[in-house]
């Protein structure tokens, strides 16, 4: 096999797996703060690519613009959840807290199919058959354009939670909730502010993520999936490896997809998993508890 293909296909993968770790970061400031672990996420995403294909057909509002609007409405969105839906469950058993979630992904996904039918929907840009050439490498646009703003929006989070005020706060109710309500946070506030961060950011990877696939509403269980598998190779509550587990998972199923077929992508993530899980339980970049 032509050496050029394999370096395509990894660089392919790297790109794609960066938006992949937008995603499961949104899962992983969740779960890192709230101690929530939303089943929904994979079905917030899909709800983000088919607000970024109507906004598309009806204004012809590139994906990159569809970011602002439709993150600053999951941000809201995530933070009513979590105020008026979650936040009552928080003290309850986990099982419970997992019906509730597991509720809310399955109304979403027939809502999605009541409203849009079981027919794939995409948008269609001009850069998404472009690409640069350094030498016999492709950089194809779409993913480029995708991965850097992933980055870019990681790169920020990282920085308000290090930086701000109200970043510092958040990271005193996931360190010891009962020291943060004892100097008088508002905590169900602060977890309020995290669940809104985080759907924002998976948000801006369903945005991305429209380029790249097309858009179902079976997709929501799926990506859901991935998440865990890419929060959990990682490390559980860890931001920096939600985004490196992301980009072994794309790497991985770009590998498959060239070696074996594009069906063995699952096989050979959750082999990751496996490996992982045998080496080090507690993820790539986690702590042992």
């Amino acid at each position: 096999m032509p050496l050029d293909l394999i370096v395509n296909v990894v660089v392919a993968g790297v790109l794609t797996g960066l938006v992949y770790g937008l995603m499961a970061l949104g899962l992983s400031v969740i779960f890192g703060v709230v101690r929530v672990v939303n089943f929904a996420h994979g079905e917030m995403m899909t709800v983000a690519m088919y607000a970024t294909v109507l906004l598309f057909a009806a204004f012809r509002l590139d994906p990159f613009l569809a970011v602002v609007p439709v993150a600053a409405a999951f941000f809201v969105l995530g933070y009513a959840l979590q105020a008026g839906l979650i936040n009552p469950f928080i003290t309850r058993p986990e099982h419970s807290q997992f019906i509730l979630l597991v509720a809310v992904a399955m109304i979403m996904v027939n809502v999605l199919l009541v409203v849009f039918g079981p027919d794939a929907r995409s948008v269609q840009v001009d850069y998404q058959l472009e690409s640069w050439a350094l030498g016999p490498i492709l950089f194809d646009k779409a993913r480029v354009y995708a991965a850097s703003l992933a980055l870019a929006t990681s790169a920020a989070l990282f920085a308000f939670f290090r930086f701000t005020l109200t970043g510092k706060a958040i990271r005193a109710c996931a360190d010891n909730w009962l020291g943060a309500k004892v100097v008088g946070l508002d905590v169900k506030r602060y977890y309020a502010l995290t669940f809104g961060l985080g759907s924002a950011c998976v948000a801006v990877a369903g945005c991305m993520m429209v380029l790249l696939v097309d858009v179902t509403p079976q997709l929501g269980p799926a990506y859901t999936l991935l998440a865990f598998v890419i929060v959990i190779v990682g490390g559980l509550g860890s931001l920096t490896g939600a985004l490196l587990g992301g980009v072994l998972i794309g790497l991985s199923e770009a590998l498959a997809g060239l070696f074996i077929a594009p069906s063995a992508k699952s096989m050979f993530s959750f082999g990751l998993l496996i490996l992982v899980l045998l080496l080090r339980p507690q993820g790539l970049l986690g702590k042992k508890s």
